[in-house]
């Protein structure tokens, strides 16, 4: 059975004060649910402070996002070796990075060969608008990003890899997909991933939802047979609820 991965994305929430405090608070209780594989993901600026207080802990670190180029004059940008030794995972194309930043297919690419290249593992995120998820081309348009995505990476390195499935419409609007309609998307990703790589190795894969997981539905999305776990916003930044979140996981997927 693939290894349920919880993840959650702090966004621009929590100073490093207030990120240290988080997981001091909670990293006691995550270390009692190993089933499931943990991670936080708090601004760059938090990063240092958080990895040292999960130091000896199985807990994992992540980033929010990471640039291609190994230098360079890009002001504001964090490169991949800078990451190295801080985390172990990067999401990359969050639709916030896309919406906000112009993150582009091609860009999510480079993003996650350029994190593969220095032992970073990518959780690359992928989601259709509302418009597009109204217009029934839910299917074409993940297909599209995620054989961008994927475009020049080995099979090699997909060990390394987790996909996010978040529709658009469904982060932090209090809507979300229902557990069958999530687990649908996730199934045709992972027949994506097939026709790339073969049956093995797409059956390997883990794929997360995200949009609006809490864990009032939990366990919906978990009793799915494509969700290996959840790429939680809100629902992460309290202590109860994230540790709730994980139980839940492990329980949904008999492996309590």
């Amino acid at each position: 059975m693939r290894k349920p991965i919880i993840a959650g994305n702090w966004k621009m929430y929590k100073t490093p004060q207030e990120a240290v405090a988080f997981v001091n608070a909670i990293k006691d209780r995550l270390a009692a649910l190993p089933a499931a594989e943990r991670v936080v993901c708090p601004p760059y600026v938090a990063l240092p402070s958080v990895q040292a207080a999960l130091a000896g802990t199985d807990i994992a670190v992540g980033a929010q996002d990471v640039h291609w180029q190994e230098e360079g004059a890009y002001t504001s940008q964090i490169a991949p070796g800078m990451l190295r030794g801080l985390v172990k995972h990067v999401i990359v194309g969050h639709s916030e990075t896309r919406e906000y930043q112009g993150v582009t297919d091609e860009m999510v690419n480079r993003k996650a060969k350029a994190a593969l290249a220095h032992g970073l593992h990518p959780i690359i995120a992928v989601g259709e608008s509302l418009a597009i998820n109204e217009a029934g081309q839910t299917q074409q348009f993940v297909e599209r990003q995620i054989r961008a995505a994927f475009d020049g990476i080995p099979a090699e390195a997909l060990a390394s890899i987790v996909v996010a499935y978040e529709p658009i419409w469904a982060i932090g609007t209090g809507r979300s997909a229902s557990g069958e309609q999530a687990n649908a998307i996730i199934g045709s990703i992972r027949a994506i991933l097939a026709d790339l790589y073969g049956h093995e190795h797409a059956e390997a894969m883990r794929i997360q939802y995200g949009g609006s997981v809490k864990p009032g539905n939990m366990a919906e999305f978990m009793s799915q047979p494509h969700i290996d776990g959840a790429l939680v916003g809100g629902a992460s930044l309290q202590e109860d609820s994230f540790v709730d979140l994980v139980r839940i996981a492990i329980e949904a997927k008999g492996l309590a």
